[in-house]
């Protein structure tokens, strides 16, 4: 009888509904297999419907966090057809981060390069280890990490991100909190603890005042200043009615901490 195949994807999920999904090939460095980014669009729709859901957390296995697109699954099938539908696929998988109703963090070691760095580029929030490195390595093998390029001129600087893009050299842990790229480093030995600091503080908002603050926080960056500002307006007024807002506030007149549960 075979062995049953180890999943290319663990999710896990504690008492307070934080998920964390866990990129599981380790041998490969984690490498965006289809086969990966199937799983993690499966996960990530079914993270969209539940309500019980406060945070998620994607992690790698092994010693990286991800190597980006498996090139030996890529050379085999070189057609124009497979390699658009490849990338479309990918990306669409990513827009699911950033269009989830909760606040999504990668937790990063060993190395995230390529489409693994526009997968930390694409979280809302990024953790890593003061070992960790960062690179957008395709130009090195004649492919100019297109689809990369997108998500990472969104969180670093203009010329920060193309020279990255340009050269195909690695940044390390505190380059890439310096230039925008994560949020926070932690010694290997307290990432752990670093990425819970980050959850705890999460979990501990009201989860509707995330998700309507999440929603608008990325129309606005895609729309001009003016409808911006009325976007914002109307979510603020629509979160203001919220009962967990209403108690916040309450909350703060009367000098106790919120009941919000």
């Amino acid at each position: 009888m075979d062995a049953t195949p180890t999943p290319c994807l663990l999710q896990t999920r504690d008492a307070r509904g934080v998920v964390t999904l866990t990129l599981n090939r380790p041998a490969a460095f984690n490498a965006l297999s289809q086969a990966l980014i199937e799983a993690l669009e499966q996960a990530l729709d079914g993270i969209a419907e539940d309500e019980q859901v406060r945070a998620v957390v994607i992690a790698g296995a092994g010693k990286a966090f991800c190597a980006g697109h498996d090139l030996k699954e890529m050379r085999a099938e070189p057609s124009l057809n497979y390699y658009q539908q490849l990338f479309e696929r990918c990306g669409a998988m990513m827009l699911r981060i950033q269009r989830l109703p909760v606040p999504v963090i990668a937790r990063v070691h060993g190395i995230a390069t390529a489409a693994g760095c526009q997968l930390v580029a694409m979280c809302d929030l990024a953790v890593a280890a003061s070992d960790a490195r960062f690179a957008v390595s395709g130009v090195n093998v004649g492919l100019f990490c297109a689809t990369p390029s997108v998500t990472l001129s969104r969180n670093l600087g203009r010329k920060a991100a193309f020279e990255m893009l340009v050269t195909g050299e690695f940044i390390g842990a505190e380059e890439a909190r310096d230039k925008g790229l994560v949020n926070r480093v932690a010694p290997p030995e307290a990432l752990d603890a670093e990425v819970e600091s980050l959850v705890a503080s999460i979990v501990a908002k009201p989860r509707i005042a995330l998700a309507l603050g999440k929603g608008l926080f990325y129309r606005q960056l895609e729309t001009g200043i003016e409808a911006a500002l009325a976007d914002a307006s109307q979510t603020m007024a629509c979160n203001m009615m919220d009962e967990s807002a209403l108690e916040g506030v309450q909350a703060f007149i009367e000098k106790r901490p919120p009941d919000w549960r």
